[in-house]
């Protein structure tokens, strides 16, 4: 396909995902796509009430069709956004700067996915066309979406690096940050991967995982259709149970999406949880897809010394080895993931700012913050705390 067959498409916004056919959204998406792209996550997000014009992630998603076949070629979820809440790429500072000067900066597009920080892909190109092609399309759609309606700008969150590269052409800005991924490295059981810690950290977790034992308490992973609905409403308590607890906390998410979850999507589900005495106390509400173990929300009933550790993470790395999964993403922040052998990962995010004065400003904060974040990854990787796995037999010939 070259650039002038890009006249063939036309260009959709959606109001709601609803207002897109499931099976059409779905086949423009790869096998390995994460769960949090298919059209059941984000219809639920949007039915619940989580994710609508209410709760400031008003949906517009972009849509370009082939107008032969009527077939989906690209696509990407937009929300226009009254606020910067639940994003995970924190943008309050510009924000601010913005008000100062007397810009408006509010709504914005942001190109994502709500309340969720993976990397993954953003914007969606389907297998039977060029992607190349396909992403100079949708840059070139969200910089006009952007400038026509007079908004401050897009934001595309978690992006791919090819997509970075396309959308850095059309003018946007890249922003870098990083996360705390555990790596399978050939581990094929849980004592392997203790042995690869060092021996600190070795000690340590195998000390917090038996204060756990001798506690009674006994941790489960519960996956796919054998997890019971009845579970659905205690990972709706399990994730207020942190939200009330904190400060900070906001809810997001409501009863309503985790009733969805158990109808439409266990298929890609995984929950956590610890009993002490045949009841729950504990849980941590994950997905998992095409090798990857997504962790989501945490919470607990009863606090117990090191629960947090052993539910969140060692479990996790647990059901991952046994299941041959490649990569376990906790979710964001944290650097005592670190301490568990999760190792620094890049992670990217574009910003197309509209005005040339706040975009200046942008541009100088996310080049030395760029600096900062390589000069992290770097040194948390040469003091990983995974020694380098032994040498193979080939190797050492």
């Amino acid at each position: 396909m070259n650039d002038d067959s890009a006249e063939q498409f036309e260009l959709e916004i959606a109001e709601g995902i609803g207002t897109i056919a499931r099976a059409d959204w779905d086949a423009a998406l790869k096998t390995d796509d994460s769960p949090f792209l298919e059209w059941d996550w984000l219809e639920a997000m949007e039915r619940s009430g989580a994710a609508t014009r209410e709760t400031g992630w008003a949906p517009f998603h972009i849509v370009i069709r082939d107008h032969r076949t009527r077939r989906i070629a690209a696509a990407c979820p937009v929300y226009l956004k009254s606020h910067s809440m639940g994003e995970f790429v924190f943008d309050h500072g510009w924000a601010d700067a913005a008000s100062r000067a007397g810009l408006r900066y509010y709504p914005k597009l942001l190109v994502g996915v709500p309340f969720t920080p993976h990397t993954g892909r953003r914007l969606i190109t389907a297998p039977h066309v060029d992607r190349a092609t396909m992403l100079r399309v949708l840059a070139g759609a969200l910089v006009t979406l952007c400038d026509d309606n007079k908004l401050s700008g897009v934001h595309v969150n978690f992006c791919e690096a090819d997509e970075a590269a396309a959308l850095k052409r059309a003018g946007f800005l890249e922003r870098a940050g990083y996360q705390y991924h555990w790596t399978n490295n050939g581990f094929h059981t849980f004592h392997d991967y203790l042995l690869r810690l060092k021996h600190k950290r070795r000690a340590a977790v195998r000390h917090e995982r038996e204060a756990i034992a001798q506690a009674g308490i006994e941790i489960r992973v519960h996956s796919g259709e054998e997890i019971p609905d009845a579970m659905f409403p205690t990972m709706y308590r399990i994730y207020l149970s942190t939200i009330e607890k904190l400060y900070w906390g906001r809810q997001y998410l409501t009863e309503e999406f985790f009733t969805l979850l158990g109808k439409n999507f266990k298929r890609n589900m995984s929950f956590v949880a610890a009993y002490s005495n045949r009841r729950v106390i504990a849980g941590a509400i994950c997905l998992e897809k095409a090798g990857v173990l997504y962790g989501r929300y945490w919470g607990c009933f009863k606090d117990v010394r090191f629960l947090h550790f052993n539910v969140c993470y060692y479990a996790g790395i647990e059901h991952a080895i046994d299941r041959g999964l490649v990569r376990f993403e906790p979710g964001a922040g944290g650097e005592y993931k670190w301490l568990r052998g999760f190792d620094p990962a890049l992670t990217r995010s574009m910003h197309y700012i509209a005005h040339p004065g706040l975009r200046k400003a942008v541009a100088d904060f996310v080049g030395r913050e760029r600096r900062e974040v390589q000069r992290w990854i770097e040194a948390g990787h040469e003091k990983s705390q995974l020694k380098p796995p032994p040498p193979s037999d080939e190797e050492q010939q």
